[in-house]
Order: C-alpha cells, then structure tokens, then sequence
C-alpha cells in the first residue's frame, strides 16, 4: 500500500487523518510543526517512540531528499536533483542574493508543454508532484542554508505551475502557513506559460503571489514558433487574463523574455512595447541559455542591450535577469536529463 504523505495536509486534516490515534489535540499540533520544520518522524523527539514507529509504517514524513547536487565556482548557486518516493526525481536550484536565499521549485516531474528552448519537456512529463513534494524541496534546500532558510520561492523548475493547478494552490496555502514555513506569498512568484482560464482562476484564489508569464515573443506567429500553447491561446486573450490578474490582485505582472535568434531585433522589442503600454507590467529580459538536443541558440550581447535599450525608450520597465549557475547545468531540466541518461 502507498504510505499517505503527511506534509501535504492542514492541521485540521492532520487531525482526522490519525483519528485512530486517539492523540491529544496538542500533539497533533506537534507532529504538524515538527514536518514543517523539515523533521522526520525519528527527529520528533518529543514524542512516543511508540507513536512515532507507527507513524513511519503507514506514512511519509519528508518526501523528497537531495540525491545529488553541484555547486556554482562562480557565485555559490547550488543545482540539486532531487529523489521522489517512487524513483523519479526532479530538479531545483538554490540561489543566494543579498536579500536571502531564493528557490527555484518544480511543480511536475518533465512537462508536456512543449517549449522549444526548455529542457524540461524533452521527455514529457511524467506526473504532477503532490503538494507534500512541492513543499518538501523547500525541506530539502533548507538542510543547505546554514540555518537561515528560504526566503523566497520561485515555481520556475520542471513543469507547468497551472497544468497541476489544486497541487500548486494547497503548496502555496501550506508554505505560507502560520505554523509552518509561513512565508509570505509577495515573497512567491509564479511562471506560467500562458493557461489563460486558469490565470484568470487563480486571479480569484486570494493568493497574491507575483505572477510570472513566459511571453518570449512580440506576436502570435513568433510565439507559435517557440511555444505550442501559442496554438491554444492567443496572445491577447492571455494578455487579456494578465490585466485581469492584475485588477483582482493589486500585483504587477512579470513578463519573462527568453531573448534568442528569432526574437531579439529592435523592431520585436518596438512591438512588444506597444503590446505592454499602459498596463503595470515589468519585463525580465533573459539570456537564453543553450540546451543540448536544442537548436535554438541565443542572442548576442550587442543584441540584448539594444533590445533593453528599445524597451527603456518607449518606458517600459525591464531589467536583465542575473545569471547564475552558468558552470553547473543551470538550465532548467539539464541535471535531470543528463542523470536519466547516465541510469
């Protein structure tokens, strides 16, 4: 029988869960501060020995563990590859900034969306992760942090936050749990390629976390070249669905571009530009960068900055993503893929 994985569930659900325990209300409490903490049931020491083997034969208590990581000579960025209960793994990338540490987290095991620049979709997805194994690599990175802890989370690994839409929103309802990790959701950002009914859904789940749309080009035609959901929504009705994110959130949209060969010129940025006016927005110009089994290459240097500079022209606000974790197989899905190969 498939043990239930504890960490994925509220207090009052922990509470109906071991009914048969007949446990005091205090000691539920105790067994769902100690999971969020990241302990497992043999570093839950104040309670019964009893208890806690009875726990571990019917439950999972962490359900991700780090199975192999790399670090960055260049800036400290840790690249973990992570081992589910079932034998697949995923990916996540620990980032120090001045302001703490930021996690990159994925929300499936592949993707099935398709990307032509993404590495995380070169076998399809497997499955969604539950949200006991969303919150566990934020467990997981923590042991890596010298005490002081995520700060900031990013859904930006493998997967597609709004293809595991109930998966996501109980992660981000359990993350920012008083008693647990309580992060705050303005400290969360989300990246979505663009499921336009589901951003306009989670619009209304009260979950103000940044979203994040990869838009990648100025036009329909040039984002079906690089995106297949371009073929199912167009770009103004996902557009349409960010102002709408905006209106019930009071939170800017983040517009993620992928800056490569087919969509750097001055005149995408010039369209883009017109695309964007008026609406609270910033864009994130980012470096592409070049994943093995790919042909799409990036732009040049001269390229980038021309293209930021078209989009300063014209007030819109951008900034070039930091790079970080070039030496280690810092794009998303690398580390996964080339460890899946070797097996």
């Amino acid at each position: 029988m498939e043990k239930k994985q504890l960490l994925g569930l509220f207090p009052e659900e922990l509470a109906e869960e071991l009914t048969e325990y007949a446990l005091p209300a205090f000691r539920v409490r105790q067994i769902f501060q100690w999971l969020h903490r990241g302990a497992g049931f043999d570093g839950m020491t104040n309670l019964p020995k009893a208890l806690r083997e009875q726990l571990k034969e019917r439950y999972v208590d962490q359900p991700v563990s780090i199975l192999e990581k790399k670090v960055s000579r260049l800036d400290g960025t840790v690249k973990m590859l992570y081992a589910l209960p079932d034998g697949n793994c995923i990916e996540g990338v620990l980032m120090r900034y001045h302001h703490g540490y930021t996690l990159c987290v994925s929300t499936q095991v592949g993707c099935r969306m398709g990307c032509v620049f993404c590495a995380s979709t070169l076998n399809g997805c497997v499955r969604n992760l539950t949200a006991a194994e969303i919150l566990g690599q934020v467990h997981a990175a923590n042991t890596l942090t010298d005490g002081e802890r995520v700060s900031n989370i990013v859904l930006m690994g493998s997967g597609e936050p709004l293809d595991n839409y109930d998966n996501v929103c109980r992660f981000l309802r359990l993350v920012s749990h008083p008693e647990g990790l309580n992060i705050g959701l303005r400290h969360i950002s989300l990246s979505t390629c663009g499921l336009a009914p589901r951003m306009r859904r989670f619009a209304e789940e009260g979950l103000p976390v940044t979203l994040s749309l990869s838009l990648h080009a100025p036009n329909d035609a040039l984002r079906r070249r690089m995106m297949p959901v371009a073929n199912v929504y167009k770009m103004e009705e996902v557009l349409d669905a960010c102002r709408y994110y905006i209106e019930k959130t009071g939170r800017r949209v983040i517009f993620e571009y992928a800056l490569n060969e087919i969509n750097s010129a001055p005149e995408h940025a010039a369209e883009l530009a017109a695309r964007l006016r008026g609406m609270q927005c910033h864009v994130n110009v980012i470096p592409l960068n070049a994943v093995e089994g790919k042909s799409l290459r990036g732009a040049d240097e001269a390229a980038i900055v021309r293209f930021m500079q078209e989009l300063e022209k014209r007030h819109i606000s951008v900034t070039r993503r930091r790079e970080m974790g070039d030496d280690i197989d810092g794009a998303c899905g690398q580390l996964r893929r080339h460890y899946l190969e070797e097996q």
